[in-house]
């Protein structure tokens, strides 16, 4: 008999493992089709079969799928990645191909180009921020002027808030402007600017799977001008009213993109005008963000995302009923990273659901502004808000790492001492080795 089959197009940092993971629970054998398997370290670690293809090339991918058939049975076929968004259309299109259970290639494609998908909500009178599409500098100037200064500046397609800036003036514009279209970006063609208002307001996350919103998480960010996440919370402390409008604009973009199979995630900002739609993707928010969900109300929504794609039935019933916070563990330096530790500590605290940690010691860390930068996240939850608040900080505190900075260019060999950075103090560190040495003990 053969052998039953999860295909996984591209992979994930946060929760390519947990897709991999709940496929084996589920009697499946997932593989990997990839163009390059080894940028996701838990392929090998954890045993995964994965193959090389080029997964922008649909012809081959199709190739590839029609010679697996031959070994396996394909239950379905899923996919997501951190670097392309391209990917839920890729497996939307596979799926119809094969005809098996999937989205809708169309609805996926809108959703891919963000200034598309603007003005289709904005069409269906959706509420979104004022915008302006840029192909140039001058063109990104003007929208700016337009729309007036601070303002978000970012390519129309990308994910994980990959060369997102709050500009608050035209230096910033220029200089961002330059850096987007600059060479040594490695977008997948000449990127177009989406010039956009700053919708100011608290940040929430709607978590959709079919045509139901499981329910709303409140994300703290950091300092502008990027936008990385520090904290999450699920449930979102909401007033009814505030939740029934959330919900209720969250399934206008639904019905506007024609979404509605498989699992959504909806970016918005409360602002004076109310909920006010950032960004629709046609797939599970990556970093924390499942296992979250999952700690407070014990669904799965990956597990029960494969289940859908496998066309089996879906169980979206709550089996408790908790609040859980999620602190993203984010460094403040670059530098090598000497040492983390105390996760099996903080993971020891009574209320702590997870603790994961995303690097290992001599890990070069290099801050981009984007999902990139967290090395790891903790999650608690309790029956209430405040105590998960307080196991997730006393978690938080035992977890230690110190950084070592580099060295300016052209300093690296005139000295021996380096600062070694802890939690955000500094001590200096004396090494008696020779430069070069003292580089690769860091």
């Amino acid at each position: 008999m053969a052998r039953t089959t999860l295909v996984l197009i591209e992979g994930h940092r946060s929760i390519g493992l947990q897709y991999v993971n709940a496929a084996r629970r589920l009697s499946l054998y997932p593989i990997t089709l990839s163009a390059d398997p080894t940028q996701y370290d838990y392929l090998a670690a954890a045993g995964v079969e994965a193959i090389r293809v080029d997964t922008g090339n649909f012809d081959e991918l199709v190739h590839e799928c029609y010679r697996l058939r031959k070994s396996y049975d394909i239950a379905g076929i899923t996919g997501f990645s951190c670097f392309d968004e391209s990917v839920p259309t890729t497996v939307a299109k596979l799926c119809r191909h094969f005809d098996l259970p999937g989205p809708n290639p169309a609805s996926s494609e809108f959703c891919y180009d963000k200034s598309t998908q603007r003005q289709i909500l904005a069409d269906a009178g959706v509420p979104v921020p004022a915008y302006r599409l840029a192909e140039n500098a001058i063109d990104v100037k003007r929208s700016a002027s337009e729309i007036g200064l601070p303002v978000i500046v970012k390519t129309t397609v990308g994910s994980g808030s990959r060369g997102v800036r709050l500009c608050h003036n035209a230096a910033e514009i220029v200089e961002h402007t330059s850096y987007l279209l600059g060479e040594k970006q490695k977008w997948q063609s000449s990127p177009k600017i989406l010039v956009e208002e700053f919708a100011k307001g608290p940040h929430y996350s709607a978590e959709i799977m079919g045509s139901e919103v499981i329910g709303v998480a409140a994300a703290d960010f950091g300092s502008p001008p990027y936008f990385v996440c520090r904290e999450y919370t699920y449930p979102a402390a909401l007033a009814d009213e505030e939740h029934r409008r959330i919900v209720d604009v969250s399934l206008s973009c639904l019905q506007a993109l024609g979404l509605g199979w498989g699992p959504t995630n909806i970016d918005l900002r409360w602002t004076r005008r109310g909920p006010v739609v950032i960004e629709v993707n046609p797939r599970l928010a990556g970093g924390a963000s499942p296992r979250l969900i999952h700690a407070a109300s014990g669904i799965d929504l990956i597990a029960e995302h494969i289940n859908l794609v496998i066309g089996h039935e879906w169980n979206l019933r709550e089996r408790h009923s908790k609040i859980a916070a999620a602190r993203i563990l984010l460094p403040d330096r670059d530098g090598i990273l000497d040492r983390i530790d105390g996760d099996g500590r903080a993971a020891a605290v009574p209320g702590v659901a997870e603790v994961k940690l995303h690097v290992a010691p001599k890990t070069p860390i290099k801050r981009k502004g984007d999902f990139r930068d967290p090395i790891g996240y903790v999650i608690a939850a309790s029956p209430d808000l405040t105590q998960t608040q307080a196991i997730l900080q006393r978690a938080v505190d035992l977890i230690d790492w110190s950084i070592t900075p580099l060295p300016p260019v052209g300093e690296q060999e005139e000295s021996t001492i380096s600062p070694t950075v802890t939690l955000g103090r500094v001590r200096p560190s004396i090494s008696r080795l020779p430069p070069r040495e003292v580089a690769r003990e860091n």
